[in-house]
């Protein structure tokens, strides 16, 4: 009997443990460990999710209890399930793992990916916060357009009741509003949602991937962070940021998506400088030289509302961007400045609670505001370090109706981005043999 304990964030880490381990009686996996997000440990993987070898279910501890788990249950081997990490960061748990005498394992794509009844095109990234929401968005709209009923499949964000969450189908604001979702969850669905895609999460994703090809004639895979597609593509895109040049070759696993894409998106080329674009091309052709290359902007539009000219501005960006993803500022910071902002108001002396130990273990966060909300709780301080910010005006960079979420006395205003291809080929000639696989298919299914 080998055991194992598997090292998680609250998503892929549940997937590998459903497609690679649930029904193998050779194996007993003794816990899940957490990291990257605020209170997912100390919870239980469900039997009704686990399967009857589990009957008691899978403990999740934090990640920093592994060498206490390996002693006190003689584990055997270490699994690493989760994503944006550093090269070096995967090394430092490898060798976590390797002192304490157990093996240290990665599960490949081939280990792993489901296979889908309809076609896919899955959207994946070098890095969290590349664009690959902006991405899957435009695709979306351009098979839509063409006729094509289409479901986007995003990447688990497990955070709250696994049993409830194991299937997820939004297709209407209200579904969203009745997950009773994070910021985080929100941030990914409403837009989607908004035009006419219906989206899917959850926990089961061989249920999820049956479920929605009822509804669709092709999926798109909406990866999280940069993990790796947790479905068999027919077409593979991996998305980059010349904001973070080099990032594409040195964390994992968005290496292997860059290597394994079909195309390549280079993001934010009207952000980024040209030699920043330059060289991210050249990392690209120098591991995947057969991939096609596609440029794209990600021009940021102000919504309206109060001006911003000389005042003081408080800026809220998307949450895992800032923290894991590494960035210091987003679209918000670039709108606020656009618009003549009198001030960028740091947030950093006021804020309270998981939002001031957000600050202290991600020193790199500029004068910006994390849109962390991953409990009722951790809103409430979100909302307590905007009030206590002395602010004119909020300007959010995150996708989301950030004023639905959270009260203040403040006004705000929304920057919004979307994906602007330029040059040739664009993601619609991209996306072309995938949209007429699709139709055909469809023909035939209704002939």
């Amino acid at each position: 009997m080998r055991r194992v304990v598997i090292m998680g964030a609250g998503g892929r880490d549940f997937h590998d443990f459903n497609v690679v381990f649930r029904h193998d009686s050779d194996v007993r996996v003794v816990a899940f460990t957490a990291a990257q997000i605020p209170g997912i440990d100390d919870r239980t993987y469900p039997a009704s999710l686990a399967g009857e070898i589990y009957p008691n279910g899978i403990p999740i501890r934090p990640e920093a209890e592994l060498e206490q788990l390996v002693a006190d249950h003689a584990v055997d081997e270490v699994v690493l399930s989760y994503s944006d990490l550093a090269h070096e960061d995967v090394m430092h748990r490898a060798s976590r793992a390797l002192a304490t005498g157990a093996d240290f394992r990665l599960l490949g794509p081939r280990a792993t990916m489901l296979k889908a009844e309809r076609p896919v095109i899955a959207v994946t990234a070098v890095r969290t916060g590349c664009g690959k929401s902006q991405t899957s968005r435009h695709i979306g709209a351009l098979l839509r357009d063409s006729g094509l009923r289409v479901a986007l499949v995003r990447h688990p964000m497990p955070y709250g009741d696994l049993e409830a969450m194991r299937l997820q189908r939004f297709a209407s604001s209200a579904d969203i509003d009745a997950s009773h979702p994070t910021v985080e969850e929100r941030e990914e669905y409403e837009l989607p949602v908004t035009m006419g895609l219906v989206v899917y999460a959850g926990v089961d994703y061989a249920a999820i991937l049956a479920r929605a090809a009822e509804d669709a004639d092709v999926i798109i895979w909406d990866g999280g962070n940069n993990d790796l597609p947790f479905v068999s593509p027919d077409l593979w895109i991996t998305v980059t940021d010349p904001l973070r040049s080099g990032h594409e070759l040195t964390f994992h696993p968005g290496e292997v998506n860059l290597r394994r894409a079909q195309a390549i998106v280079v993001n934010k080329v009207d952000s980024a400088t040209p030699e920043h674009v330059a060289d991210v091309v050249a990392h690209a052709r120098s591991v995947n030289p057969r991939a096609s290359i596609v440029t794209a902007e990600s021009p940021v539009t102000l919504e309206p509302g109060p001006p911003l000219e000389g005042r003081r501005v408080l800026v809220v960006e998307d949450g895992p961007t800032l923290t894991h993803g590494g960035m210091s500022f987003g679209a918000g910071t670039v709108a606020a400045r656009a618009a003549l902002a009198g001030e960028l108001v740091d947030p950093r002396p006021y804020a309270v609670g998981s939002i001031a130990d957000a600050f202290a273990r991600y020193p790199h966060i500029g004068p910006v505001l994390p849109a962390l909300g991953y409990s009722d709780e951790q809103l409430a301080e979100l909302a307590q370090t905007i009030e206590a910010t002395p602010a004119d005006v909020v300007v959010t960079g995150t996708p989301i109706d950030l004023g639905h979420v959270v009260a203040t006395r403040r006004p705000i205003r929304h920057a919004r981005y979307e994906l602007r291809v330029t040059g040739r080929p664009t993601l619609h000639e991209v996306i072309a043999p995938i949209e007429r696989l699709a139709h055909v298919e469809t023909t035939v299914s209704s002939g």
